[in-house]
């Protein structure tokens, strides 16, 4: 949990640094930073999507699991729930800051890999990357949002936290030695893209909406481990 916990602190005191430069800026220059977000948020999207699918066993199970956690987070309004709490509890602004930093910040290779290698193996280096990443990111944010930023570390905290935990408990299943982590950061990186359309102003794609797509690789691993234990056990007999 060590590169976990520095992720975090990393977060925290990029908010603070940056919230404290925040009225020393001109809104042209939060504007730029913010575009400049936005352009990052779609480089490391497009990166990590790049990366990742030539890797994959199964090529089209990101299109299914897009479509089929969009129809699933539309029919539950996930992304407009989400949105009209925040805007309720922190205003429209802030809302819409705290639900783009997460996204960029939780769904990556780095937050997504880093915590399994972190408890598979005790390496830290895809956490401490990320930290260091995050630490610029979240001043950015900051400049531009304000204080209010800081909700986004215990956000983080809880997203890597359950992936280490996960995979500490599940060290030996077949769902951590197949493509799975490989099939989430590809999910992971059209939604970071699409974040950055609505950081960019170009189109709200309602990325919320499209978070169970997540949960999609999962439940295809897990159903293909259960199949193949009954393949494997039907032949036996």
């Amino acid at each position: 949990m060590l590169g976990t916990i520095v992720n975090t602190a990393c977060i925290i005191a990029g908010t603070i640094v940056g919230s404290l430069f925040r009225k020393g800026l001109g809104e042209k220059y939060r504007s730029t930073l913010f575009n400049a977000m936005g352009l990052a948020a779609l480089a490391l999207g497009a990166s990590s999507f790049v990366t990742n699918l030539p890797k994959s066993e199964f090529p089209v199970l990101f299109i299914l699991s897009l479509a089929i956690g969009g129809i699933i987070g539309t029919a539950l309004d996930l992304d407009g729930r989400v949105k009209r709490l925040m805007a309720k509890k922190a205003g429209e602004g802030l809302a819409k800051g705290i639900i783009s930093a997460s996204l960029l910040f939780c769904i990556g290779t780095f937050s997504i890999v880093g915590p399994v290698m972190s408890a598979l193996t005790g390496d830290n280096t895809f956490l401490y990357t990320n930290a260091t990443l995050d630490l610029v990111t979240s001043m950015v944010f900051a400049t531009t949002f304000g204080i209010g930023m800081i909700v986004t570390a215990p956000i983080l905290f809880c997203w890597q936290g359950m992936f280490w935990l996960i995979a500490t408990l599940a060290s030996s299943s077949p769902l951590l030695q197949g493509t799975l982590v490989n099939e989430l950061a590809i999910v992971g990186g059209v939604l970071i893209m699409s974040s950055s359309l609505s950081l960019l102003d170009i189109k709200d794609c309602k990325t919320l909406n499209f978070l169970p797509s997540l949960l999609v690789p999962v439940v295809w691993f897990l159903v293909k481990s259960l199949f193949d234990r009954f393949q494997l056990s039907f032949w036996h007999q």
